[in-house]
C-alpha cells in the first residue's frame, strides 16, 4: 500500500473534525478534543465552511490548478469587500494561502502582476566567439593578476623571513 506522504492527517482524523464542527465547536477547541495542531484544524474548518464535508473528506493533498482569470477575478472580488472565505466558495480555491498571495500581488501590480511567467532558467543566447583581440587582452589580465600575486607574496615572504 502506498501512502500519500503530502497528506498528514488521515481521513478519520477529518471525519472527528467535521463531526466537531457540525456540533458547533470552533477550529481551537476542535484542535484540542483531537490533540491535533490547531492550524491544521483551522484550515479544515475553512474549507468546510467554503466547500462542506465532502471536499475536506476527498483532499489528496495535490496543489490545484487556476487559471489566470480565476487568480484576478478572486483577487479583486476581496480586493473589492468580499472575505476571502467567501471567494474560496465563489471561486473554488482549496486553500487560503494561494489567496493571500495573489491578493499581494493585486494590490502591488495590478492584474499584470497575476499573469503566468515562464518556468525555469530564461534561454541563454550563445556566445560568439571571441575575437584575437579580446582573447589578448584576456590573457594580459590574467598575466597582471599572476605578477600581482607573486609580488605580494614575495613582500609577506620578506616580511615575515620565511
Amino acid at each position: 500500500m502506498r501512502v500519500d506522504l503530502r497528506v498528514k492527517y488521515d481521513v478519520e482524523a477529518r471525519k472527528a473534525a467535521i463531526g466537531l464542527f457540525e456540533l458547533g465547536h470552533g477550529y481551537k477547541s476542535a484542535a484540542i478534543a483531537l490533540s491535533l495542531p490547531v492550524e491544521a484544524v483551522r484550515r479544515w474548518q475553512e474549507i468546510y465552511r467554503a466547500f462542506g464535508s465532502e471536499v475536506l473528506l476527498r483532499m489528496d493533498g495535490k496543489q490545484g490548478r487556476y487559471t489566470y482569470e480565476q487568480k484576478v477575478a478572486a483577487a479583486a472580488v476581496v480586493d473589492g469587500g468580499m472575505t476571502k472565505t467567501e471567494a474560496m466558495a465563489a471561486f473554488g480555491i482549496l486553500s487560503m494561502s494561494p489567496l493571500k498571495k495573489w491578493c499581494a500581488l493585486y494590490r502591488r501590480g495590478g492584474a499584470e502582476a497575476l499573469r503566468p511567467r515562464p518556468k525555469g532558467r530564461p534561454r541563454g543566447f550563445r556566445a560568439r566567439p571571441r575575437t584575437r583581440e579580446e582573447e589578448l587582452e584576456g590573457r594580459c589580465r590574467r598575466l597582471e593578476a599572476e605578477v600581482a600575486y607573486l609580488k605580494k607574496l614575495r613582500a609577506l615572504v620578506e616580511r615575515d623571513g620565511l
